[in-house]
């Protein structure tokens, strides 16, 4: 936690921010004090949803970012953010590349992090930012945004509740395609700018472990494509999340 505060208030563009959450404790009320950072509980501790919804609600910025307590941003993060944003029309996010920290370990690239970047790939191109068609094709594919680099534009996301309390694992997914549906813009910066840490504690390896994820992943493609074409695509997507699960020292 001590190193995602840290990165965020080291930006070479300062911003506001503020810690929310729904479990309390005496390690994040010492780390909010040090850095002098507002601490919000959220009364309903129901999940997930719950609490990323309370964290978008509580930030009185028309600009929210929902950092993620293991990840790490890059000094300029907000500067290119901010960049990208003032090419767009109407955005509704502006999102970025990044690479993953596995047990102390940066890896610039490996298996997952090359297919994703190559379904981001049509979103290098300015003429596509507005299009649902080709929003819509690439999530059918599976979801290629990295959560905490997503950086949501809220007069133009036209009052939405961001995440489907129904989902525990694949909430952000089902929200990028709710809210590619909208008329606006997916503004995409591939730099590097965000450090998603891996390891075998985190939610994403849990929910994949458990096979949460792949549930409700299934549940989203089918929306979005005939079942038999989704479950053919959901066997191949399943096999590129196995990348993410980082196994005890047992199974290595």
């Amino acid at each position: 936690m001590r190193d995602c505060i840290e990165s965020i208030i080291n930006q070479s563009v300062k911003s506001r921010v503020i810690c929310t959450t729904s479990t309390p404790n005496e390690h994040i009320s010492s780390i909010c004090a040090e850095y002098d950072i507002p601490l919000l509980i959220n009364p309903v501790a129901t999940g997930s949803a719950s609490d990323w919804n309370f964290a978008y609600d509580q930030a009185d910025t028309p600009l929210v970012t929902l950092a993620h307590q293991d990840d790490v941003y890059e000094p300029d993060f907000l500067k290119h953010t901010f960049g990208y944003l003032s090419r767009a029309k109407k955005p509704l996010i502006v999102f970025t590349n990044y690479y993953e920290i596995r047990e102390g370990v940066t890896a610039q690239t490996n298996r997952l992090l090359q297919i994703k970047r190559l379904m981001c790939a049509p979103w290098r191109l300015r003429a596509f930012w507005a299009s649902r068609f080709i929003g819509r094709r690439i999530f059918m594919l599976g979801d290629p945004i990295m959560c905490p680099t997503v950086t949501y534009v809220k007069e133009n996301l036209q009052g939405k509740t961001i995440f489907d309390k129904e989902y525990k694992c694949s909430l952000d997914y089902l929200a990028l395609v709710e809210i590619r549906d909208l008329p606006g813009e997916f503004v995409y910066c591939p730099m590097q700018l965000l450090g998603h840490r891996i390891h075998i504690e985190s939610a994403t390896s849990s929910s994949i472990a458990n096979n949460n994820r792949s549930i409700e992943d299934l549940r989203i493609l089918q929306m979005l494509s005939p079942k038999p074409i989704a479950k053919l695509i959901h066997s191949f997507y399943v096999k590129s999340q196995s990348s993410n699960v980082v196994r005890g020292k047992t199974d290595a």
